[in-house]
């Protein structure tokens, strides 16, 4: 295989099931250049090498989902059987069972991918966690400002005039009021 799979053809194939990051059988199967039912017979005569945090089978909810989320056209994309799909690690050992020089050249692009998208995955948390807190600064910001305007605001206020009464006025004023 001399020319390299796109990163990017295989970013769209990385799925996230189960809190994992997963391939579908088939995709890895085209990707390495052979059937996917010799990629699972391979699985199969090497099964020790695939525990659960490796490889597991889809469910019909998992399926469904992926249906309805157009992750995959139709079940029939699937070839009619549930799907067996593979972990970033799952993905490295498969390269121990496919040895042709097609699935070794597209096992590391494949892991390439998982790098890439892995460094995204972490840029993206990074920059969420500064975002945040540019938030709360520009809250505390906000606070402050509105405490400064309120005291420009009071000192805007102009004060009462106080109105001075003349003694006399204030005897007028009591005798009329008992007048």
């Amino acid at each position: 295989m001399n020319e390299i799979i796109p990163i990017e053809v295989i970013q769209q194939k990385i799925f996230l099931i189960r809190r994992q990051k997963v391939m579908l059988d088939k995709d890895l199967a085209e990707l390495y250049g052979v059937k996917p039912i010799r990629l699972r017979e391979q699985v199969k005569r090497n099964i020790r090498r695939f525990p659960e945090d490796f490889m597991f089978q889809l469910n019909e909810q998992e399926i469904n989902s992926m249906v309805s989320q157009n992750a995959i056209p139709s079940r029939k994309h699937l070839g009619g059987y549930r799907p067996y799909v593979f972990t970033e690690q799952g993905v490295a050992m498969l390269a121990t069972v496919l040895n042709s020089e097609t699935a070794i050249q597209a096992n590391i692009a494949i892991m390439r991918a998982f790098v890439k998208l892995r460094q995204l995955l972490s840029t993206h948390k990074e920059l969420a966690h500064k975002l945040s807190l540019i938030e709360k600064k520009i809250e505390e910001h906000d606070e402050k400002i509105y405490t400064i305007f309120e005291a420009i605001h009071q000192l805007m206020i102009p004060p009462e005039k106080s109105v001075r009464r003349s003694g006399l006025e204030e005897k007028e004023g009591l005798n009329s009021w008992n007048g």
